[in-house]
């Protein structure tokens, strides 16, 4: 009889083969543990690659945007830049347009210059129905009558009457009111007027109280106001005779001798001739024998022919003008030869 070993479950092999799984049960672990780590990683470096080209394309962008407002800055400056060429355009084409209407008025004022020249010239060539004829007057050192206890100044300080050198009054309108200062030396009042009628030493008053006392102070007050006189007027002394007139002359001063003396060189006016006549003869009456309360004396001076032809018709105006007058009211015109 066969006998046969007794089989046990629990043998020494049996425990190998366990021990054996169990390893490679473990060894699969570890090596699935490991790939697992290297994929970790490999995610890791890949996303960390991304956040570095990202961080590097917010770096361009941001590169990119500092350049473009560079680039809007300079744009502005060149839009701000070009604002102001065209305002400046705009202001030159102004000034240009101004000048256009200056040129376009002097232009028509000379045609009125040579329609009244022509006018004129016209009416010398025609008989006249009457001639004014206009006394001899013996001359005082100066040329102009004396006789007068109060003196008003009436002077044309106007452009023409400059020197252009310094911009003062021509020296010899300067002498010329002191020579005629000179043939005064002792009179009750004085007073001086520029063109346009304003009072250039001052006055508190009318009649009699609107003269400056004679002194030496106020005849040196005239010359030194003279020398820096720089108030321009039109090139019309007529305000000025009109305010002398109206402010000055004291109707209840039976002891007032009035009289007034312009410098000038042009009578730029729009009225007429017979306008101005008229208005001084209703400002300073004639009596019944003739005479007048203020006497009208004039100087004038040469400058307009040393400039364009539309001057020198003024200049004739005035010259006509201050000789008429000046015969009217009592007093005499000088028209010096130089400057």
């Amino acid at each position: 009889m066969i006998r046969r070993r007794q089989t046990q479950v629990f043998s020494l092999a049996f425990l190998d083969c366990i021990c054996c799984g169990f390893g490679a049960v473990i060894l699969v672990f570890i090596l699935s543990v490991d790939s697992r780590e290297k994929e970790k990683l490999q995610t890791l470096l890949d996303v960390s690659r991304a956040l570095a080209e990202r961080a590097a394309q917010l770096t361009r962008l941001k590169a990119s945007k500092e350049d473009l407002e560079k680039s809007n800055m300079r744009v502005a400056t060149l839009v701000t830049d070009a604002r102001l060429r065209n305002d400046s355009i705009h202001a030159l084409i102004d000034d240009m347009e101004n000048g256009l209407q200056r040129e376009k008025r002097g232009l028509e004022a000379l045609l009125v210059d040579l329609d009244e020249l022509k006018k004129e010239i016209a009416a010398r060539q025609k008989k006249p129905e009457y001639e004014m004829v206009l006394p001899d007057v013996k001359p005082a050192p100066v040329g102009l009558p004396i006789g007068n206890n109060y003196l008003a100044f009436v002077i044309d300080t106007s452009g023409s009457m400059r020197d252009p050198n310094h911009g003062g009054l021509w020296p010899i309108a300067i002498r010329t009111i002191e020579s005629v200062l000179d043939v005064y030396p002792n009179i009750d009042g004085i007073q001086l007027l520029d063109g346009d009628g304003r009072f250039i030493l001052g006055r508190r008053g009318t009649g009699t109280g609107g003269w400056l006392a004679d002194t030496p102070e106020t005849r040196d007050s005239i010359k030194r106001t003279l020398r820096r006189y720089d108030q321009d007027t039109v090139s019309n002394p007529v305000p000025g005779i009109y305010n002398a007139m109206r402010f000055l002359y004291d109707k209840d001063n039976p002891k007032m001798r009035m009289g007034i003396f312009v410098f000038g060189d042009e009578f730029n006016s729009s009225d007429s001739a017979d306008t101005v006549i008229r208005r001084l003869d209703e400002l300073n009456p004639a009596d019944e024998n003739g005479s007048r309360k203020v006497v009208v004396n004039a100087v004038g001076f040469p400058t307009t022919i040393r400039y364009q032809f539309s001057m020198g018709n003024t200049g004739l105006r005035f010259a006509n003008l201050m000789r008429i007058v000046t015969y009217l009211h009592g007093g005499a015109f000088i028209a010096l030869q130089d400057l």
